[in-house]
């Protein structure tokens, strides 16, 4: 099968290796696998991530979004069957969907929304997944709740931003406070349903304090959170919570006692990694996802469409989501 491939990390994207066209065995799934045909994928800052520290003597396949139609079950599979179409995110322990056939767990898949095509539903997995379990498990918010109540997003315009500000707005009574520091982005902000945007590079309080918003009672910080900290213990009201996804060198988190604030780490990936009881909560949070687009509550974060599956385009790819600037999701389609 064709799959885009490395096997040395840390070479800076534009080299020759650090993505490369291969042809690799066809996996085979094990007891509760699905064998995936491959038809969309998105990538995400973890794909970057794990290919500047992690490499083999065998070559490396990356990709943590897919969208495709199950080929295979494994023997013990209950909740799909062939020719069932289906989107997720996979394991990060498990060779990834940079890949025309990719071997996938049940328990964290879900039935690809009907309403979607195959690249505007790659963007959602990874990052609804990020965004339900941070606002719903890690902060606790129940849906419906939050009234009286309000959520500052660092770094809204992401990925996991525009997705999480949608599910803020449309599930919860919080009053949504999202981050962008350029006017386009600031406008992709507006669009998935913040009640307010500010600008990241300005200091947080005072722009708070100008929109009469106060301290917020919860902070979802996605980026940058060790520069950002100081600022987000000031702007957060006392026994707050703060949660975060992102890698920060040191986090002193000191300075969240005198407020009695709690802190709420996300790692999408946790429940397969451990192969937790409640993994199949992941099958179901997907599902209902998928009906939220199809019902029209939720919408894709595709934000740009860079062709083919291959290696020229995934380090472009790779190269616009180390920059910095994306907007939304990147996704590619079909080999």
């Amino acid at each position: 099968m064709k799959a885009v491939v490395y096997t040395q990390p840390g070479l800076p994207i534009q080299d020759p290796q650090s993505l490369y066209d291969a042809q690799l065995p066809t996996p085979q799934p094990g007891a509760r696998d699905l064998l995936v045909e491959v038809r969309a994928i998105a990538v995400n800052p973890v794909d970057t991530k794990i290919r500047a520290s992690r490499g083999g003597e065998q070559p490396q396949v990356l990709g943590w979004d897919a969208v495709g139609v199950v080929r295979e079950v494994g023997p013990q599979v209950t909740l799909f069957q062939p020719g069932d179409e289906v989107f997720y995110a996979g394991a990060i322990d498990r060779p990834g969907s940079y890949s025309e056939l990719h071997v996938v767990d049940e328990r964290i898949v879900g039935h690809k929304p009907r309403s979607l095509d195959n690249a505007s539903a790659a963007a959602l997995p990874l990052t609804s997944i990020t965004a339900w379990e941070l606002l719903f498990d890690r902060l606790g918010v129940e849906e419906n709740g939050g009234k009286n109540q309000s959520l500052l997003v660092i770094g809204a315009a992401g990925g996991v931003g525009s997705i999480l500000v949608q599910l803020a707005r449309k599930l919860t009574q919080l009053t949504v406070i999202g981050t962008a520091s350029r006017p386009e982005t600031q406008a992709w902000v507006q669009e998935a349903g913040a009640h307010h945007v500010i600008d990241h590079r300005e200091s947080l309080a005072p722009q708070l304090e100008a929109l009469k918003l106060g301290p917020v009672d919860y902070v979802i910080s996605l980026t940058h959170t060790d520069t950002y900290l100081p600022q987000l213990v000031e702007v957060l009201r006392p026994q707050g919570k703060l949660a975060l996804i992102d890698d920060p060198a040191q986090l002193d988190v000191m300075p969240l006692k005198r407020k009695s604030l709690s802190v709420h780490w996300e790692l999408m990936f946790t429940r397969s990694l451990y192969k937790t009881e409640d993994m199949i909560k992941q099958h179901q949070l997907l599902d209902r996802v998928s009906q939220l687009v199809d019902d029209g509550v939720l919408k894709t974060t595709l934000g740009e469409h860079y062709g083919t599956i291959n290696a020229e385009h995934l380090k472009r790819a790779h190269a616009m989501i180390e920059s910095g600037k994306a907007r939304g999701k990147i996704v590619l389609e079909g080999f």
